[in-house]
C-alpha cells in the first residue's frame, strides 16, 4: 500500500513538473477571448483556462515573474519571438492540427528557422465601401486608378467649394499607411524601426499629387471634411455626399445591419497585393509556461473548424458579433472557416472572400509598434500629405530620434 501511494505521488509529481496542471492561464489584448475561455470551460471538463487582459501582453513578460501558459495578441512577431515562445511543431500531425487549413502566408509568418513559434488566429484587410447603385469593374477588388477616375467624375464644386467629393486619400490615416506599404515602405523592426525612405517618399508624393489633382488642394479637402464629416461615412455615402470611404474589414462588418444593407464594398488591391492589417492576432505558448498540457489542449480545441463555428454561433446568440467581427475581431486564419463558415454569419461575404493568393501579411514589427505608429509614423504621414509644393517637413528619422530620447 505504501509502495502504491509512493507511485501515485511520483506520477503526480511528474505530471505537474512536466506542465501537467489542468488550468492554463491566457494573457490577451482581445477582450472577447474571455468569452472563448468560458465557452471552452463549459464545453469540456478535463481542462480549464483563466483569461487575463493586458493592453500589451508580451511586454508583461519582462515586467513580472508571472508567466502565462498562452499569449493571444497583436505585435507578437518580433526579434523576441524565439526567446519568448516554444516551438509548436508538435501540435501538427495525425489527429492533431493540420497545416493545410491555415492561410499559408499567415502560418509562414509565425515561423522562425522552420520552427512554428506562433500560430495565426485572425486578420483584417482594407476595403473601400460605396453605395450599391454604383458599378465597378471588378466584383472583388479595386485599385488606385479606378478610385481616382470614379472620384473625379463624382466631384461637384459650387462657388469655389466642394459640395460632393468622391474620395480623398487624406481622409483616413489607415489609407495613408496602406498606401505607404503598397509602395514598399516596409516598416519593420530594427532598433526599433526601419523603413525604405525612397519608397515612403514616392508613396507620399503620390498621395499629394492624387489629392491635388482630384480635389484641388489639401485645404479644399479639409474644408469639405470640416463641413460635412459631422456624420459617419456610411451616412455620407447614402446621402451621396461622398462616393467612397476607407474601412478595415473589422469596422465594415460591425456596422449596423441597416447600414450594411445599403452599401457595397471592394477589397483594396494594388500590384496584385491585398495588404493584411499589421495588427493580425497570433498565439504562442511561452517557454516558461507551467501548464503546457492544458495549454496544448486549449490550442488544439480552439483551432478545430467546428469549434470556431460554435464560437461564432455563441457570439451571435449573445450579440457579441455586433461589436466584434468574426473570430477574435477578424477573419479566421483557418481558411475553411473564413471561406465556408463566415458567409453563414455575414451573407455579404458569399463569393466575396479576399483572394488568398493576393493576401500579404506584414513583416516583423517592433513590440511597441502601435505606439510608434500613432505618435511618430502617422503624424509624419499627415504632415507629408498636407505639405505645399517644395515645403520641407521634419524628417521621420528625426521624429523617431526625438521620441526615443523623450521615452528613455
Amino acid at each position: 500500500m505504501r509502495l502504491y501511494a509512493g507511485f501515485v505521488c511520483l506520477i503526480a509529481l511528474l505530471f505537474f513538473s512536466c506542465g501537467g496542471t489542468k488550468t492554463a492561464v491566457i494573457w490577451t489584448d482581445r477582450p472577447e477571448f474571455a468569452l472563448y475561455g468560458d465557452y471552452f470551460n463549459s464545453a469540456q471538463s478535463q481542462y480549464k483556462v483563466k483569461v487575463r487582459y493586458f493592453e500589451f501582453p508580451s511586454a508583461q513578460l519582462d515586467k513580472t515573474n508571472a508567466v502565462p501558459d498562452i499569449i493571444v495578441a497583436s505585435w507578437l512577431k518580433n526579434s523576441l519571438t524565439r526567446g519568448h515562445f516554444k516551438s509548436l511543431d508538435n501540435l501538427f500531425g495525425a489527429k492533431k492540427l493540420s497545416r493545410s487549413v491555415f492561410y499559408p502566408r499567415l502560418l509562414a509568418a509565425g515561423r522562425i528557422d522552420r520552427n512554428q513559434h506562433l500560430l495565426p488566429v485572425s486578420f483584417n484587410v482594407p476595403a473601400l465601401v460605396f453605395s450599391k447603385e454604383h458599378e465597378l469593374s471588378n466584383p472583388f477588388t479595386i485599385g488606385f486608378d479606378e478610385i481616382i477616375e470614379l472620384s473625379r467624375g463624382f466631384n461637384v464644386e459650387t462657388r469655389g467649394a466642394y459640395t460632393r467629393m468622391g474620395f480623398s486619400p487624406i481622409w483616413s490615416d489607415g489609407f495613408l499607411l496602406i498606401t505607404a506599404e503598397l509602395f514598399g515602405a516596409s516598416f519593420r523592426e530594427a532598433s526599433p524601426l526601419a523603413w525604405d525612405s525612397d519608397a515612403l517618399d514616392s508613396a507620399m508624393n503620390y498621395i499629394v499629387s492624387w489629392n491635388n489633382m482630384i480635389n484641388t488642394s489639401h485645404q479644399a479637402t479639409m474644408d469639405f471634411s470640416f463641413k460635412y464629416f459631422i456624420e459617419p461615412p456610411e451616412r455620407l455615402i447614402q446621402s451621396r455626399r461622398i462616393l467612397f470611404s476607407y474601412m478595415e474589414s473589422s469596422d465594415l462588418f460591425t456596422l449596423s445591419e441597416e447600414s450594411r444593407n445599403n452599401i457595397d464594398f471592394r477589397w483594396i488591391m494594388e500590384h496584385e497585393k491585398i495588404p493584411i492589417a499589421e495588427n493580425s492576432v497570433y498565439l504562442g505558448i511561452p517557454k516558461r509556461a507551467k501548464s503546457v498540457i492544458a495549454a496544448r489542449a486549449f490550442v488544439q480545441w480552439f483551432f478545430k473548424l467546428d469549434n470556431q463555428r460554435q464560437l461564432m454561433e455563441y457570439g451571435r446568440a449573445n450579440s457579441i458579433n455586433e461589436t466584434v467581427f468574426g473570430i477574435c475581431g477578424g477573419f479566421s486564419a483557418l481558411a475553411p472557416v473564413t471561406e465556408q463558415i463566415f458567409p453563414r454569419f455575414y451573407p455579404e461575404l458569399l463569393g466575396r472572400m479576399p483572394p488568398s493568393e493576393y493576401l500579404v501579411p506584414h513583416g516583423n514589427l517592433p513590440e511597441n509598434w502601435s505606439v510608434l505608429r500613432e505618435r511618430v509614423v502617422i503624424p509624419y504621414l499627415q504632415d507629408h500629405a498636407a505639405r505645399e509644393q517644395n515645403e520641407e517637413i521634419y524628417p521621420l528619422e528625426m521624429r523617431l530620434a526625438d521620441w526615443l530620447r523623450m521615452n528613455r
